[in-house]
């Protein structure tokens, strides 16, 4: 693995899709000092800059409120995109295959069920125990008492496995269950994310290059883990953070520090840089 330095072609880049937890933030959630500053140089230069996560759209917005307006968000894993406030791409499930993931999942015992229909959260009842661990991700959060009853726009469906060890689920359950039917994804330790089909952080990253008229070539990703996956092999630029999942080390072709020590503040000011730019 080569360490970010060696990638000789930063001033190129003109779109950055960026994970947040585990890339941008730090383990305490923050994100790194200066931001906003970075944010509006990197625009300056003619870098976009993106959110690219498993978090719903509205999250997103509320993490970047000096820039929402201007910036674009993919959201969802990919399954919506938005735009200077424009919602430019949405991939809709079928209920029958939500409701049937929540049996699975109710059933299995792998955790909570939450069906997410983009600016707010459905989640049974029983989920009420782990709300403080829901409510990082999601700040609207219906308690209902059969998932069943539900038929609403949702565009992911996700698993919170409070015993933080999601990989055992997605292999032994999950992906033997729904694999073919739905594009299924650890995020992190704790979540498991279904999208339809071809959903996913790369594709999401293409459409938007596409929007923008912006060659692939000049894209990059940064990510931490398997949801991060096809965002990296579709990139021009991929990096990962020091304290990636080990795996994702064959989907990179460069490593940044890690997420607490603001690897992808390092990768901004690099980028910056070869393109002759600074901090305001």
């Amino acid at each position: 693995m080569r360490a970010y330095t060696a990638d000789i072609d930063l001033a190129s880049i003109r779109l950055i899709a960026c994970d947040m937890d585990r890339t941008l933030l730090a383990d305490d959630k923050s994100q790194p000092p200066h931001m906003t500053e970075r944010i509006d140089a990197l625009a300056a230069a003619g870098v976009l800059f993106c959110p690219a996560s498993g978090r719903p759209g509205p999250t997103l917005r509320e993490m970047f409120p000096e820039h929402a307006a201007q910036m674009a968000f993919i959201a969802d894993n990919g399954g919506a995109i938005t735009y200077r406030d424009e919602l430019i791409y949405k991939s809709l499930l079928d209920p029958a295959l939500y409701h049937e993931l929540a049996r699975t999942t109710i059933a299995s015992g792998a955790g909570v069920p939450v069906l997410c229909a983009f600016d707010r959260a459905y989640v049974p009842a029983f989920g009420r125990a782990h709300h403080d661990a829901l409510a990082v991700y999601y700040h609207d959060i219906i308690y209902v008492e059969d998932l069943a009853e539900v038929t609403v726009e949702a565009n992911k469906f996700t698993v919170l496995v409070p015993t933080n060890d999601s990989k055992r689920w997605y292999d032994e359950v999950f992906a033997p269950a729904f694999g073919d039917a739905l594009s299924v994804a650890c995020a992190g330790i704790e979540w498991i994310d279904f999208m339809n089909v071809g959903v996913n952080k790369g594709a999401g990253l293409a459409h938007l290059a596409e929007l923008l008229g912006i060659d692939m070539a000049d894209t990059a990703a940064v990510g931490d883990t398997y949801n991060d996956t096809e965002m990296l092999d579709a990139a021009g630029h991929s990096f990962i953070v020091a304290n990636a999942t080990p795996d994702m080390r064959e989907h990179a072709a460069f490593e940044l520090p890690s997420n607490n020590d603001r690897g992808v503040a390092v990768l901004i000011d690099a980028i910056l840089a070869a393109k002759g730019a600074h901090l305001g």
